[in-house]
């Protein structure tokens, strides 16, 4: 019976993990999608525009939350003399949280 309950717990445990894993490839995406977003309201295409995306990705791994990519966005929003407000940047993020959940769950 304890092989039962052990297999059932490691079933749990491996949902938890592939859950976990879902999560962040979905909020990776999200961050790069909101970087392509980006870089093209800054007049990037092409090399340039997959670099900043990229850029956008990983400035999110310095600390727990979205501050620190939001920072980094809004600096070089001031940067580039770009006007784009709190609520359209919140907007969009949320829009390419949809969008990356769905590219997701659609590649699986």
């Amino acid at each position: 019976m304890t092989d039962s309950f052990q297999d059932r717990e490691k079933g749990f445990e491996r949902k938890y993990e592939l859950d976990q894993d879902q999560e962040f490839r979905v909020h990776a995406r999200r961050d790069k999608l909101f970087g392509h977003w980006l870089a093209q309201r800054f007049g990037m295409s092409g090399a340039d525009e997959d670099a900043y995306a990229i850029e956008v990705v990983d400035s999110n791994f310095e600390k727990p939350g979205d501050d620190d990519m939001l920072d980094k966005v809004k600096a070089d929003i001031a940067a580039k003399g770009v006007s784009i407000e709190d609520a359209e940047l919140n907007a969009k993020l949320a829009e390419c949280m949809a969008e990356a959940h769905k590219q997701i769950i659609e590649d699986a």
